[in-house]
């Protein structure tokens, strides 16, 4: 039951990339040369998001609440406020520093499941290197397009 709770979870966060899609505003930006092909972004993404929740429900089924769990639902939060930000407000500028966030708590998750179970650790290390991924483009599409994202009135 509880892995099933994880997977629901995960498949909530990962509605805000249906939701907010690149669409021809992306399409039109100036993105660098090494910027992976569309396809590959939800097919990382899905076996990510597998991966997402099998760790958290590992560390669950060990501890149950605890500071990798809290740790863990705070990067589903901030995973999802990504494609709003970047697709759906078209701030590239706050969907960098939200990236930057998601890093760090990806980061603290490993640090702090690996005494709990490595294997969740090692779960997230391929979502902390596409992560890593997604900031240098984020940053390198802003710093191309610049005069491209809505600003506030």
């Amino acid at each position: 039951m509880a892995l099933a709770v994880f997977v629901v979870l995960v498949l909530v966060a990962a509605s805000t990339g249906a939701i907010f899609k690149p669409g021809a505003w992306y399409e039109r930006l100036d993105k660098p040369s090494w910027t992976p092909p569309n396809i590959a972004f939800p097919i990382v993404w899905s076996i990510l998001y597998v991966m997402i929740a099998m760790a958290g429900w590992l560390v669950w089924r060990e501890v149950g609440w605890s500071l990798p769990i809290v740790l863990w639902g705070a990067q589903l939060f901030v995973n999802a406020a990504w494609s709003w930000l970047f697709f759906g407000r078209r701030r590239m500028d706050l969907a960098l520093i939200d990236v930057g966030a998601l890093w760090l708590v990806i980061a603290g998750f490993i640090l702090t499941a690996w005494p709990i179970s490595t294997t969740a650790s090692l779960l997230f290390l391929p979502y902390l290197v596409w992560v890593s991924i997604a900031a240098a483009l984020n940053r390198s599409v802003l710093n191309r397009n610049p005069h491209a994202q809505s600003h506030p009135a």
